[in-house]
């Protein structure tokens, strides 16, 4: 990973990659003796989104701000939880079919809490991580979308993708999706 990709603080690590991800990795930032639990979410690109045959996903994301809201989400739900570690990796580019886009890992001395930890991070990621994806479809061009579950994206006219993502949440910390 490239200088400034990545920031650990206190049990917390948060990443952006344009590498493969590795699940092995995730799970080895978060493990601790006193961990009984780690809960791994992969997020992965499919091969379709509303009918739609999708040909892959491209991410891209503002670096310093997106790690800096990872880096807080990790730290909240790391001390809500008890949790011993949090990893949350993002991949920026091009992710093929069935690749994955995102990793968050969580480590605790029980189960309940390590699940109820992996979906409130996930969940805070869509809502507030300054990541977003062009869905790439099939014949048809890409489509922005910020991270709004069910919300469409906004079609991207060939030159005009800055005035597509604004449309699309640009501006209102519009998020990664993983879906």
């Amino acid at each position: 990973m490239s200088a400034g990709q990545e920031r650990n603080e206190g049990g917390c690590h948060v990443a952006l990659t344009r590498d493969h991800l590795s699940a092995q990795s995730a799970m080895d930032k978060v493990r601790s003796p006193e961990a009984g639990a780690i809960v791994l979410f992969a997020g992965t690109t499919r091969n379709s989104f509303a009918g739609k045959p999708v040909k892959e996903l491209q991410y891209t994301a503002y670096p310093a701000l997106a790690l800096r809201t990872m880096l807080t989400i990790a730290q909240t739900v790391k001390e809500k939880h008890s949790l011993k570690g949090v990893a949350m990796i993002h991949r920026l580019g091009t992710v093929p079919i069935m690749e994955e886009s995102i990793l968050i890992a969580v480590s605790s001395p029980h189960r309940q809490a390590a699940w109820r930890a992996g979906e409130e991070a996930l969940e805070m990621c869509k809502e507030r991580v300054e990541v977003w994806k062009k869905e790439e479809f099939e014949g048809e061009g890409g489509v922005w979308r910020a991270n709004r579950d069910g919300k469409m994206g906004v079609k991207v006219e060939d030159g005009n993708e800055e005035k597509s993502m604004a449309k699309n949440g640009g501006n209102d910390n519009g998020g990664l999706n993983v879906s």
